[in-house]
């Protein structure tokens, strides 16, 4: 099989699904609820990264990363406070529990 057929295949299936949308989404309203549901996507993919990662992050200590999530979402809730704030404080959290154990 040729070899560079194969790659440019891939690369049209794999940019297509990415173009289209992007080339009708002008041409298409959409209602507030499924505008909603569109704004909230990014930070349903966030939590899905993270939240396994809160329950594997210590085996021995499972509590560690209960700890840090509950402060990462403690922080996240004031408005005003920055993202890298709310990772920071959410690792120093854990650090001060691994300091105390």
């Amino acid at each position: 099989m040729n070899i560079p057929l194969l790659i440019l295949g891939m690369a049209l299936v794999t940019y297509l699904p990415r173009l289209i949308p992007s080339l009708i989404i002008d041409k298409v309203s959409f209602g507030k609820r499924f505008e909603k549901f569109i704004r909230l996507i990014p930070y349903t993919a966030m939590a899905a990264l993270i939240v396994p990662g809160i329950f594997s992050a210590d085996a021995e200590r499972w509590y560690i990363g209960i700890i840090g999530g509950a402060v990462a979402v403690t922080l996240a809730c004031f408005k005003k406070i920055p993202s890298s704030v709310v990772v920071l404080g959410s690792v120093l959290a854990v650090m001060l529990v691994y300091l105390l154990i």
